[in-house]
């Protein structure tokens, strides 16, 4: 169950050239690759922002809101993160996120598993024949996770980062956060085990 969590394998150390190129023709204004910024991005805001919100209608507002920030930061001479155009947009998201717990005066809501799947979240081995996730189990096993480990999960898993592209975000070593990552897997294993099969394995 919980290999379904599990993405690929890092495979670009850096972020791809098309992406820099269209974030640089963004920033003067040029409509085409704002839209092409949007298109690429806006379904993994809105994914990790309904997964911390549990509401779409204000993760709608969310990812509006952050796509303003960005736009007025390109088109301002107001980013200078060069190369880094991932790390930047998601660390926007989740301060967007945290301000809206802070004026709500809300806790975080566990991340519904059909919102996992939404995210395209595919095995290690990226395997076609994978079956869906077992949403109750998931579910119920997610809702144990502490903020920590829920964090590491989503910006790896909703945001589809890197990494060093979370290592970036949140200021912490590439090695503290995968040992973070395998942490929050294990748990959420453990979690999802029978007591009786963990017993037997015990035994």
């Amino acid at each position: 169950m919980v290999s379904a969590l599990s993405v690929q394998p890092e495979s670009v150390s850096h972020e791809d050239e098309a992406i820099r190129l269209l974030v640089k023709r963004a920033a003067t204004g040029e409509e085409d690759a704002w839209r092409g910024l949007v298109d690429a991005y806006s379904r993994r805001v809105f994914a990790m922002a309904r997964s911390r919100l549990h509401d779409d209608d204000l993760a709608e507002e969310i990812t509006q809101s952050v796509f303003v920030t960005v736009a007025t930061k390109l088109c301002q001479d107001g980013y200078n993160e060069q190369g880094r155009f991932e790390p930047w947009l998601f660390r926007i998201t989740m301060n967007r996120v945290r301000d809206e717990f802070r004026r709500r005066g809300r806790h975080a809501r566990p991340t519904d598993p059909s919102h996992l799947q939404d995210a395209r979240i595919q095995n290690a081995n990226n395997h076609n024949d994978s079956k869906p996730i077992n949403a109750a189990p998931l579910r119920a096993a997610i809702e144990q996770l502490n903020d920590t480990d829920r964090e590491i999960i989503e910006l790896r898993h909703h945001g589809q980062l890197s990494f060093k592209q979370i290592s970036e975000i949140l200021n912490q070593p590439v090695g503290t956060l995968l040992a973070r990552h395998h942490r929050a897997l294990k748990k959420l294993k453990a979690f999802m085990t029978p007591q009786s099969e963990s017993s037997e394995t015990q035994s």
